[in-house]
């Protein structure tokens, strides 16, 4: 239906004449008259009656009223829905007990009017893709690979890795480790997908160090890895430091830091370069006041997105 015949209908009821409803819409009083007429044509019914008072609704058109009403207040909402900043800001994170929705839930604590709406996408790769087409506004990733021209990215938050054991692994007791000499020891990290922005960091942290990473076995979650983690004395996981674990009380699984140096994961926000949105803006600001992460003494890979501040590219590994 015409959307705007319908809403010439409205004008010319609420306005009572054909010409002051013309007026009211800023065009001629026979555009009134053919919109009003076409949807007459498409309707089968007339709408209006044209007496010495001027245009008075039909029975037919007293019936079409409330309807036409609604199909205008829809449109508005449809539109509104799409505007800047007038819908959610939709934005993807890895996981939500990683570092990166800690920050967004602590941008939403200190931006409680700005709407989000929070997704998971798999890796980079479909982050990347769904931020281009426009099916969300930005993502949380590591990147390792460069963008595609109109996409841009700033590195946002370094965040240091730890080492996870059980209480009969040989490093429970201790409380820091270098990563030279942390390649005396096995690492399990089952979910270590290869081809993916962690799989590839995981694999450049290992040649770097000479570290053991062993992704082999069925990957069954964060759970079960904590599980066989807690009861093997030979076999460490490594997570991120903010990384939000919880496990039963039995497992009593340890942390110990990883120093000399400390690599660090390299998340960053990802979103497309003419994305109007104003939230965006927002969240970009609160990310650039954040204190900046570790610099001296940290290890990460030489991936092609800028230091904390802006979109570039050539970041060099840190030592």
């Amino acid at each position: 239906m015409d959307l705007d015949g319908v809403r010439t209908v409205v004008a010319v009821a609420d306005a009572g004449r054909f010409q002051e409803a013309a007026h009211d819409l800023g065009v001629t009083q026979q555009a009134v008259s053919k919109r009003v007429a076409a949807l007459e044509r498409e309707l089968g019914v007339r709408l209006f009656t044209r007496t010495a008072r001027g245009a008075v609704p039909t029975a037919d058109g007293h019936a079409f009223l409330p309807h036409a009403r609604d199909l205008l207040r829809a449109e508005e909402r449809a539109a509104a829905s799409v505007r800047p900043g007038g819908r959610a800001l939709r934005v993807d994170v890895i996981n939500p007990r990683i570092a990166p929705a800690q920050v967004l839930g602590d941008f939403h604590r200190a931006h409680p009017g700005i709407a989000l709406d929070v997704v998971t996408l798999f890796d980079a790769r479909a982050a990347v893709d769904a931020v281009r087409s426009g099916s969300v506004d930005a993502s949380f990733r590591a990147v390792a690979h460069p963008l595609p021209d109109g996409v841009a990215a700033v590195r946002v938050l370094d965040e240091p890795i730890e080492v996870l054991t059980g209480p009969a692994h040989a490093l429970a007791a201790t409380a820091a480790i270098t990563p030279a000499e942390l390649a005396a020891h096995p690492i399990w990290m089952p979910a270590a997908v290869p081809g993916t922005e962690w799989g590839a960091f995981y694999d450049e942290l290992a040649a770097a160090f000479g570290l053991t990473l062993d992704v082999n076995g069925p990957n069954f979650g964060t759970d079960a890895l904590l599980d066989v983690v807690a009861g093997s004395p030979t076999l460490a996981t490594l997570v991120g430091e903010r990384t939000r674990l919880v496990w039963p009380a039995g497992h009593d699984l340890r942390r110990v830091a990883v120093r000399d140096p400390t690599p660090v994961y390299p998340h960053s926000l990802v979103w497309r370069s003419d994305n109007p949105h104003a939230a965006l803006t927002v969240l970009r600001g609160y990310l650039a006041s954040l204190p900046p992460g570790p610099e001296a003494g940290t290890w990460g890979p030489a991936w092609p997105i800028a230091g904390r501040g802006g979109p570039g590219s050539g970041r060099a590994a840190r030592s």
